[in-house]
C-alpha cells in the first residue's frame, strides 16, 4: 500500500513512524529540508522537499498512484486543496486534518466537494475521548467499539483482593472481559487463573450498561462529575464545554487571552469563563478548585499542564486530565499519579491508522472497522467485521487455538453483545474485538 502523508508536523511524523514500522510504502513532502533529513535518518521512508500544494511536487512523490494521501500539514486550506489536487492527479483516497470549527461544521458539503475519503480534527478528536472518561470518571482512558454500544476502559485496581479473574466474574456476575493488564512495567494478556494485585492497571471491555453496574458493584456509587474546571481555552476546550454543557454539567473556563474569553462567552453562554493564568495558583484558589469534581488542564504547554493537574491532585480533586502532547513527557506523567493523559496528536494518529487498516486488501474475508493503541503502543485492539464464511465462521471457540498474548474480548451481534466463552462462535456479519500484543492485519494472524 503507497502512502503519501504531506507535512512533518506532530501528526504527520507520528504517523509517518507508525506507518514505516509497519511496514507501509511511505513517501513524506515537507518544505523544512532539516526536519525531512532528520525523518529519513531514522525512518525507512522516502521525502520530497516542497509544498504539498504543488502539482510537480505531487508528481514528483507519485500521487497518481498512491493508494491515500493524508494531507496533516500547518493549514487546514493548504490540506484541502492538497487533497482536491491528489484526488484529481488519481489517489484512490485522500484525509485531510480540519482543525477550524468553522470548516469542521460544514465538513459534510466539504468532503463530497473535495472528495476526501475522511477529514480529521485533533481537538475534536481529543475532546470526545476526554468526555468519555468524565462520563466514566473512575476509568482513567476510555475507547468505543461498535459504534459506541461497547467500551474497553482503563482502570486501575486500588487494593489487593486476592482475588483470581475467574473468581472476580462469579463474584459479580456481571459480562465484562479484563482484557489486558500493566503490572509495574511487565504487560500481560490475563487469563482466568491471573491475581489482580493493588496498582494493577486493567483493561476492561463491556457493554456501557454492565460497565456502570460493575462500578456500582465495587462501591463507585458518588463518583458523578457534576463541577469541571477546565484551564486553557483553546479548540479542545471549545468541543469538550459543549459536550458537557449539554449532558447538564457545570463548566467554568479560564483563558489568559481576552479576545478569546469574548469568544468563548459567545459561543458558550451557559459557561462561566473567566480571565487570567490558569497557572496562577491564587486564581486557581479564588476559583474554587477545591470545589470541583475535575479538573482539566488543555493549555498549549504540555508542562503547565502536567503542573497544574499536579496542583489539583494536592487540592484532593477526585478527576484531573492533562494535555500532554509530548509521548516522553506523558510516560513520565504516569508516574507522578495522574491517570488520565491526552493526545490531540495520539487520538488523530489512531483515527487515521484505523482508516489505513481497514483500507488494506490483505483482509479479504473480514475488515478492519477500528483500531486503538493501548498502554503506550505495547498493545493493540482491534475491530473486526466478519465479511463471508470462512474456516473460523460457525466453530466453537474452544476449537479455535488462539496464539498467546492474542484474545478475542467481544462479539456484537445484531443488537447483542456477546462476552465471549469457548461454546460462543463467530457469524457473518459479527464485529469482533480482538486485543493483541503482537501486530495483526487480519483476523487469522491471530489463530495458530
Amino acid at each position: 500500500m503507497k502512502i503519501v502523508i504531506i507535512g512533518d508536523g506532530k501528526v504527520g511524523h507520528k504517523l509517518t513512524t507508525q506507518l514505516s514500522e509497519e511496514n507501509y510504502d511511505v513517501v513524506l513532502i515537507d518544505q523544512n529540508e532539516g526536519k525531512l533529513k532528520e525523518a529519513v535518518n531514522k525512518l525507512d521512508i522516502f521525502c520530497i522537499t516542497g509544498n504539498g500544494a504543488d502539482v510537480d511536487v505531487q508528481r514528483q512523490a507519485d500521487v497518481p498512484h498512491a493508494d491515500l494521501v493524508i494531507a496533516c500539514a500547518s493549514t487546514d486550506e493548504l490540506n484541502m486543496l492538497s487533497c482536491l489536487l491528489a484526488k484529481r492527479l488519481g489517489a484512490r483516497h485522500t484525509i485531510a486534518r480540519v482543525r477550524n470549527p468553522i470548516y469542521y461544521r460544514q465538513i459534510d458539503l466539504l468532503k463530497e466537494d473535495l472528495h476526501l475519503s475522511m477529514a480529521v480534527n485533533p481537538e475534536r478528536t481529543a475532546a470526545n475521548e476526554i468526555a468519555r472518561v468524565l462520563l466514566f470518571p473512575e476509568t482513567s482512558k476510555v475507547e468505543t467499539f461498535m459504534k459506541g454500544r461497547v467500551e474497553l476502559v482503563e482502570f486501575i485496581v486500588r487494593e489487593d483482593s486476592g482475588l483470581s479473574l475467574a473468581e472476580v466474574y462469579r463474584k459479580f456476575q456481571i459480562k465484562i472481559l479484563v482484557c489486558a493488564v500493566k503490572r509495574g512495567q511487565k504487560i500481560y494478556i490475563p487469563d482466568g487463573e491471573f491475581i489482580l494485585e493493588k496498582g494493577d492497571k486493567m483493561h476492561i471491555v463491556a457493554a456501557h450498561q454492565d460497565l456502570k453496574s460493575f462500578f456500582r458493584a465495587l462501591g463507585h456509587r458518588n463518583a458523578k462529575v457534576k463541577k469541571v474546571l477546565i484551564c486553557g481555552g483553546g479548540h479542545v476546550c471549545f468541543y469538550l464545554a459543549m459536550q458537557l454543557l449539554q449532558v447538564g454539567m457545570q463548566v467554568k473556563i479560564i483563558e489568559q487571552n481576552m479576545k478569546r474569553c469574548e469568544e468563548l462567552c459567545e459561543l458558550l453562554p451557559k459557561a462561566t469563563v473567566i480571565h487570567g493564568d490558569a497557572a496562577n495558583h491564587d486564581l486557581l484558589m479564588e476559583e474554587g478548585i477545591h470545589e470541583a469534581d475535575a479538573l482539566i488542564a488543555l493549555t498549549g504547554m504540555d508542562e503547565e499542564n502536567i503542573i497544574m493537574a499536579l496542583f489539583a491532585k494536592l487540592q484532593g480533586v477526585n478527576k484531573i486530565v492533562a494535555k500532554v502532547n509530548e509521548d516522553s513527557r506523558a510516560q513520565m506523567v504516569e508516574g507522578l499519579g495522574i491517570d488520565s493523559i491526552v493526545s490531540a496528536k495520539s487520538a488523530t494518529a489512531d483515527a487515521i491508522m484505523s482508516y489505513v487498516r481497514a483500507r488494506n486488501e490483505s483482509a479479504s474475508n473480514v475488515n478492519v472497522e477500528s483500531v486503538y493503541q493501548l498502554l503506550g503502543g505495547k498493545v493493540e485492539a482491534l475491530e473486526f467485521i466478519i465479511k463471508c464464511e470462512c474456516s473460523f465462521t460457525n466453530v466453537p471457540l474452544r476449537e479455535l487455538r488462539t496464539k498467546k498474548n492474542n484474545l478475542i474480548a467481544c462479539i456484537g451481534r445484531k443488537r447483542r453483545i456477546v462476552i465471549p466463552n469457548g461454546e460462543d462462535h463467530l457469524e457473518v456479519g459479527d464485529s469482533v474485538v480482538v486485543v493483541t500484543m503482537d501486530h495483526i492485519d487480519k483476523f487469522s494472524d491471530i489463530l495458530e
